[in-house]
């Protein structure tokens, strides 16, 4: 079982650390207390990255286009 932090999670995972601890609270991503630390197991990394891309993505892609499409 090889764990690791929520910082070393962040990394591997290319967002904050405290995205990471967002998602621990929520209880996307299982996490264990040891001592003052949260620490997640690197197998449950995959749990968060092959979840599907919010619902929001697709609008904020689409506005993108629109703003690159018409420069002002």
């Amino acid at each position: 079982m090889h764990l690791i932090t929520t910082a070393q999670a962040a990394a591997e995972l290319g967002i904050c650390r405290r995205r990471v601890q967002a998602l621990i609270s929520a209880g996307r991503l299982p996490a264990e207390r040891f001592g003052r630390m949260l620490v997640i197991r690197l197998r449950d990394l995959e749990l968060v990255r092959l979840r599907p891309m919010s619902a929001r993505y697709p609008v904020y892609k689409k506005h993108l286009k629109r703003i690159s499409e018409n420069p002002e």
